[in-house]
């Protein structure tokens, strides 16, 4: 009977594979948590810092530091960032060296919401954020009696100001009326611009674009009160004067 020596090598080469899969997988599990590194995404990660994100990483009451890989539970921990109000998301990982790695975005907020009970911001996906401690953002300013409703349509408004360079600059207040349309009210100028029903955005936005680069070229941008967007394909103004004698 003919001896298969390569179908034997074969078989132990296979079985010293899983040896030394098992054995290194026996070993990693028993190593431990060497240092907590905790990395912000590129951008305005104002809102947080390592403190903030480091009480987060606790697992039964204490800290991962030196405790052995195989009894972390990482879904946990990225689940008690995922649930902090200023996270957007978050990666929680540990290296072969035994290092505990977490990734945090920081959410982005677009405008703040100003009422009589209280503030809070709108972030860049239309969901309410609460004010930090740590940092004010200067953005866009909404006043007036703002539902919850309304939020879906503001961010749509504050997305389409916040994209165009010129008007994120003039804009910096959006206010409900009681009628439930809306005024802006412009950095320079003192202008109530009249947006009316959060609708039509982009065709209004490009009439009142066309506005003000006229108006700044010719200089006459201090001559109005009013500016009324509200009509097809025009800006309908008032003059200082006109407005002042109605």
């Amino acid at each position: 009977m003919k001896i298969n020596w390569l179908y034997i090598k074969g078989v132990l080469l296979l079985g010293l594979v899983v040896f030394l899969v098992g054995f290194s997988n026996q070993r990693n599990s028993t190593l431990k948590v060497t240092d907590v590194i905790i990395e912000f995404e590129k951008g305005n990660n104002l809102f947080m810092n390592y403190q903030i994100v480091n009480k987060l990483l606790i697992q039964n009451g204490k800290t991962v530091r030196n405790k052995e890989k195989s009894v972390i539970d990482l879904q946990k921990l990225e689940a008690n960032i995922l649930a902090h109000p200023m996270v957007e998301d978050a990666t929680v990982f540990l290296t072969i060296n035994g290092e505990l790695r977490a990734k945090v975005r920081q959410r982005t907020p677009v405008a703040r919401v100003v009422l009589s009970s209280g503030s809070y911001y709108i972030d860049r996906q239309g969901e309410r954020m609460p004010l930090s401690e740590l940092h004010t953002e200067r953005v866009l300013i909404i006043s007036g009696e703002i539902a919850p409703k309304d939020l879906k349509k503001i961010h749509l408004l504050v997305t389409e100001i916040r994209n165009d360079y010129f008007l994120n600059e003039m804009i910096i207040d959006i206010q409900k009326m009681e009628d439930g349309t809306y005024n802006l009210r412009t950095r320079i100028g003192d202008q109530i611009i009249i947006f009316g029903k959060i609708e039509e955005i982009k065709h209004k936005l490009k009439n009142l674009n066309s506005f003000f680069n006229k108006a700044l070229r010719d200089g006459s941008i201090g001559n109005y009160s009013l500016i009324n967007l509200n009509y097809k394909n025009q800006v309908i103004c008032t003059k200082v004067e006109e407005y002042g004698t109605e």
